[in-house]
């Protein structure tokens, strides 16, 4: 073999599998199936709550800007009646199924180029992380330009429907986006999924001076996702048994594709010792079991926690014991996929840190606002279907100190059974 075949070889080979393994036609690849399914998710969820009855050209913009909250981005409501009559519209909510899909499917695609490796440089894993943000963004601009569109609202029959007309107040609501902040905002969104992606995976290959890291960070990063995925595929089996036993297959289907995660882990929050306020005012509902609706429609800001909920009935303080006894299952696996040589107070710390953030993102995504009106001659808000309010909104801090309490709790009494149990060895950092 000659010296410049020889020398030309090795400068070849890596090139070549560095393209394909992270070349623009995979990162493309993860974009697209991430925004399909979404989509797919969105327009069933929302055919299954009725949308497909909205005025004609109506339901895709929908489609789209429920994607668009899905991945943070924001939306805004305006509307008009004529020149003596005002609307006024705000909604503030994110489909975390929607969400959940998406998440699930972009870290798939980030994550396939990366298996079968234990350490990849910072520089190869910024821009693989880069190719897929740049198709990302131009997608999300395209969806924020695209969800856009007014409503008429229907006022009914009789006087007011008269009133309307000869004032030439019809009320319209329309919806349009933030496209900078929904850019950003959705930009933030998938650097997050992606830096998850790489810390819960435990094939998924690190930077060598973060390997050192990555025994107290990765196990507990794994242990929240489980706790999440447990409690979304509890929620899931309950939707489909009360789907059976109860009827009312479409509405339910339109719970599970569009807010299934908003429900079950309220639960968990509410399990752990959580507590909201909320208010259900007008023909506003939210899928949830007849209990919390009772405790959220008040004439006023209601408190919504294991309190004022068993207070209703008692049975449902089998809200904590769910959270504890899967709390402690998550400990369990969290110590057993750490190294021997840490301790249980340390198991204790990481949980601790690991279960207050997620509480902490859990009640930043887990809030609703929703508000509308229509009022003539400036006369306050017009009652019946044309006005209502719903709003759910947590104690955010006393929330993190608690996820925090029950991780220090947890985190070491889960740590105990564990160290008999054959553990992963030391990682020595590259």
């Amino acid at each position: 073999m000659s010296p410049r075949i020889a020398s030309a070889r090795p400068a070849a080979a890596p090139a070549g599998r560095s393209v394909a393994r992270h070349g623009w036609p995979p990162a493309l690849a993860a974009v697209v199936a991430a925004l399909v399914a979404m989509v797919v998710v969105a327009a069933v969820g929302l055919w299954a709550a009725g949308a497909s009855d909205l005025p004609k050209g109506a339901f895709l913009p929908v489609v789209l800007a429920t994607v668009v909250t899905a991945v943070g981005g924001t939306v805004e409501l305006s509307g008009n009646a004529g020149d003596l009559a005002r609307t006024n519209a705000g909604l503030t909510v994110v489909p975390l199924s929607v969400t959940l899909v998406g998440a699930l499917t972009v870290a798939g695609g980030f994550l396939r180029p990366l298996r079968h490796r234990a350490v990849a440089g910072a520089r190869e894993l910024a821009g693989w992380a880069a190719r897929i943000a740049v198709l990302w963004v131009l997608a999300l601009l395209g969806f924020a330009l695209g969800a856009r569109h007014t409503f008429a609202l229907d006022v009914g029959s009789g006087t007011l429907s008269d009133l309307t007309g000869l004032l030439d107040a019809s009320p319209r609501v329309g919806f349009t986006t933030d496209v900078p902040l929904t850019v950003v905002l959705g930009l933030l969104w998938l650097a997050g999924i992606l830096l998850l992606a790489l810390l819960v995976s435990p094939g998924a290959p690190l930077p060598g001076r973060l390997l050192r890291f990555q025994a107290s960070v990765r196990p507990a990063a794994y242990a929240m996702v489980v706790l999440l995925l447990a409690y979304v595929g509890l929620a899931l089996v309950a939707a489909l048994v009360a789907m059976v036993t109860r009827g009312h297959a479409r509405e339910t289907l339109a719970v599970v594709l569009l807010g299934l995660p908003n429900l079950a882990w309220l639960a968990l929050t509410l399990g752990l010792g959580a507590t909201w306020h909320g208010r259900i005012d007008g023909p506003f509902g939210l899928p949830v079991p007849h209990v919390l609706a009772q405790v959220l429609r008040t004439p006023d800001v209601s408190t919504l926690n294991l309190r004022t909920i068993t207070a209703h009935d008692g049975r449902w303080w089998w809200l904590a014991g769910v959270a504890a006894v899967l709390l402690l299952a998550v400990a369990f696996l969290m110590a057993v996929r750490s190294p021997a040589r840490i301790r249980p107070w340390q198991h204790a710390l990481h949980l601790a840190i690991a279960l207050a953030l997620t509480m902490l993102t859990l009640c930043l995504t887990g809030r609703i606002s929703a508000h509308y009106g229509l009022s003539l001659l400036g006369i306050g808000d017009l009652g019946g279907n044309l006005s209502g309010q719903l709003l759910l909104d947590p104690e955010l801090w006393s929330a993190v100190g608690l996820g925090a309490l029950w991780g220090l709790v947890a985190g070491f009494l889960g740590a105990l059974p564990a160290r008999p149990v054959h553990r992963p060895g030391e990682v020595t950092p590259a």
